[in-house]
């Protein structure tokens, strides 16, 4: 194809070594501490009851800024992903992307009662960095795995991140039992928990050519041609784009459930912050199970049966949440969430990796990226405001919408093996 930004990676004279993919899964292990207890568990809920003070519209602001850091992700990617491929170190941006997310989690135990605007402020920084590493951690899988094995070597990174997620949470909960006021020490145990635990992904090996840029080139030039390559190329591949599509609406679907179930947990079914650790420990457990049997799966039979099977899943997760009365029913919610969550993620990266072509990793997850992070953009803010104008049960019910949709635009799709370039 014309237009590729970065050079092609020889993974032939580079064999994967069984180390390198350990250490891409422990960057999984790492990062999900942050989701598990800023975005999810712990400081969404904190957020809402000290720093906002308990303000109606906490759940509105807390969705709108997680959106305007996706925001921020979609124009800036682009640029990294053109960047990482000419320059080969991806490696070097995805562990910077880990010490600022890490610093800035830190930084929000400064963040005190009516500190609206720092607190929200650091967790912009924070998400970006996040997501930035997200999208540049993923971009390796292409590189470590093969068609036959994409679908297991993802599952083993979500796997590894439920893991790490469930880790973070044991801490958080002794840190929480040790004392009245310790919440803010949970954000500094995330921060270092990140940082220490990603050591690990440093044993990858960057397998593209670097290469100088021409003399009518530059960075920000290259990012812009991402775009239009984006625009231009996506619909010669028909299953790719339909599948950015929807991916699009079952990822609005999920960004929204991941911001906002620990807060309706404690406001609505009335859940202690320990009663919701202990939740989404069960939660990460079935995580587990679910990112692993489900890459099994899709080896077996097929990406369209496994992430089919989850969107069913989590459309039943919606209605009965949306109905749920006692704290019991949502402990089994979170059991079949958790199930669903972990096959929804690995399956979507792995389907991205099997179409991805031969030498644009960087180029495709940055597609990817694109439209995940425009998820978030769409659906966290939907989320937050409906729940400020209509209720979490109103807002949890209408969330179903996305999975739905997304599942009807997939069962039309035919996923055929990753792309070759020419």
């Amino acid at each position: 194809m014309r237009g590729r930004v970065g050079a092609m990676a020889d993974t032939s004279k580079q064999p994967v070594k069984k180390r390198e993919i350990f250490g891409w899964c422990c960057f999984d292990f790492a990062n999900s501490a942050y989701t598990t207890i800023i975005v999810t568990v712990v400081y969404a809920v904190y957020f809402a009851k000290v720093v906002a003070n308990g303000d109606a519209r906490a759940a509105g602001w807390w969705g709108s800024a997680l959106a305007v850091s996706q925001l921020i992700v979609i124009f800036a990617s682009p640029l990294i992903g053109a960047i990482a491929d000419v320059t080969a170190r991806k490696k070097l941006y995805l562990m910077i992307t880990a010490v600022v997310c890490s610093g800035a989690t830190i930084g929000l135990y400064f963040a005190g009662a009516g500190e609206i605007w720092l607190a929200l402020g650091l967790i912009v920084v924070a998400n970006v960095a996040f997501s930035m590493g997200e999208n540049l951690c993923a971009s390796f899988l292409p590189e470590i795995s093969t068609p036959k094995n994409v679908g297991r070597i993802s599952g083993y990174g979500w796997s590894f991140g439920y893991l790490g997620g469930l880790l973070s949470l044991v801490l958080a909960l002794v840190i929480l039992g040790s004392g009245e006021g310790r919440a803010p020490w949970t954000f500094v145990m995330t921060g270092v928990f990140f940082m220490l635990a990603c050591l690990p992904t440093l044993m990858l090996r960057e397998r593209a050519q670097r290469r100088q840029l021409n003399k009518d080139e530059s960075y920000l030039s290259l990012g812009m041609v991402q775009i239009k390559q984006m625009i231009v190329e996506l619909p010669r591949h028909r299953a790719l784009a339909m599948f950015f599509i929807a991916m699009l609406l079952f990822m609005a679907g999920l960004t929204a459930v991941v911001a906002f179930a620990a807060i309706y947990a404690t406001k609505v079914l009335g859940m202690t912050q320990i009663e919701v650790i202990k939740l989404f420990v069960v939660l990460q457990l079935a995580g587990v199970a679910g990112a692993y049997g489900f890459g099994v799966l899709q080896d077996k039979t097929g990406p369209r049966v496994a992430l089919g099977i989850s969107l069913v899943q989590w459309i039943g997760v919606c209605v009965w949440a949306a109905f749920c009365m006692t704290k019991l029913e949502f402990y089994f919610i979170g059991i079949l969430a958790g199930s669903a969550m972990g096959a929804l993620q690995s399956g979507t990266r792995a389907v991205v990796a099997t179409l991805t072509p031969e030498g644009r990793s960087g180029e495709i997850f940055g597609y990817w990226g694109f439209f995940a992070k425009l998820a978030a953009v769409i659906g966290q803010p939907v989320f937050g405001w409906l729940v400020v104008w209509h209720g979490f049960r109103i807002a949890i019910l209408a969330n179903a919408g996305f999975f739905a949709a997304g599942l009807v635009i997939l069962l039309t799709l035919k996923l055929a093996p990753r792309l070759k370039t020419g």
